[in-house]
């Protein structure tokens, strides 16, 4: 039987050219092909589509971790031992400028919800013999997961999220004092962007809070009329004074207020697996509580569990999720 293999595919979106950040529309698509594969059968796989967290790319599931399975090592292990059948991972790469991307469509970042759904699905499958599609991710990914999943079940039919972004109040606007105090020292928000970038070493631990407020910004409270990068924030950049009218907008993206919104799409859905660290740096887990609550009362079927870990390094919770999709796309 022939082994596994990664193939790297690039081409060029159409969707993203022409982007606020100026980020490359050119991307790659990284795809694991199971053992067994024969381009020249006819039988069908299942496909799933991986969305990475914040400040990742696709490509990086595949990396060589000498402390850890990569992904290309774990489905081979969870098709040898019969945990998993043989199915296709097809991992984007959205990252942008801003450290990383939600995978919803801003005018102040780019249609990646559009340049997933309506053009890496058709080049992937245009290439390779697909069955029934899932979508799955871990963090930002997480979050891309359930909010692609839930607004497109004509395209999903399952979908896994760890750790993603849920119950805003909790998780963003821990980051927001560090933010204000940043873009005051930096003379605003563009300023400490440009600085960010023109710095060698991007990788400080004190920017990441602040870039992520931005990139949260950017996505949940785009406004092309603001000076500010085209981006509303949901805080005075002078005094700190909360705005609601914007803090409303963000909350508008949160899975939790939108399951209601997409009861009807996730009860589509032939799986819908949620999990979360009970030790989540994030405060993800808290999220994770009140999505499973909403789900629980509005009597949509879905898997959820908690594990004692943090956020980070929980690369081993997909022998969980991955064997569950197949299934579930299988069935």
């Amino acid at each position: 039987m022939a082994s596994s293999r990664v193939i790297i595919e690039k081409f060029d979106s159409v969707v993203l050219k022409g982007n606020p950040l100026g980020d490359p529309s050119e991307r790659e698509v990284s795809i694991y092909i199971p053992p067994g594969y024969d381009a020249n059968s006819d039988s069908k796989y299942p496909v799933v589509y991986g969305l990475v967290g914040f400040g990742g790319t696709g490509r990086m599931l595949f990396n060589i971790d000498p402390f850890m399975e990569n992904l290309q090592a774990k489905m081979d292990r969870l098709i040898a031992t019969g945990k998993s059948g043989p199915m296709i991972i097809a991992a984007v790469d959205c990252f942008t400028k801003l450290g990383g991307c939600q995978y919803i469509n801003s005018a102040a970042v780019g249609r990646y919800e559009d340049y997933i759904i309506d053009e890496v699905v058709r080049f992937v499958e245009s290439r390779y013999r697909c069955d029934r599609r899932a979508i799955w991710g871990k963090s930002s990914g997480g979050f891309g997961a359930i909010v692609l999943g839930m607004r497109h079940p004509e395209i999903f039919s399952a979908l896994a999220d760890h750790s993603g972004d849920a119950g805003f109040e909790y998780c963003y606007p821990p980051d927001f004092p560090a933010a204000l105090k940043a873009f005051r020292e930096a003379g605003g928000p563009k300023a400490w962007f440009d600085g960010f970038w023109s710095k060698p070493n991007r990788k400080q631990k004190e920017d990441f809070p602040v870039l992520d407020a931005l990139a949260m910004a950017a996505h949940y409270s785009p406004n092309l009329d603001s000076p500010h990068m085209g981006i509303d924030f949901p805080f005075d950049l002078e005094t700190g004074e909360w705005r609601d009218e914007v803090w409303a907008q963000w909350k508008n993206w949160d899975p939790v207020r939108m399951a209601e919104r997409y009861a009807d799409n996730l009860r589509k859905l032939r799986l819908i697996y949620i999990d979360c660290g009970t030790k989540d740096e994030f405060n993800l887990q808290w999220g994770a509580r009140m999505l499973h609550s909403k789900l629980s009362k509005l009597g949509i079927e879905h898997s959820y569990e908690e594990f004692d870990d943090g956020h980070m390094n929980i690369t081993y919770r997909y022998d969980v999720s991955l064997p569950k999709l197949y299934q579930a796309l299988k069935d």
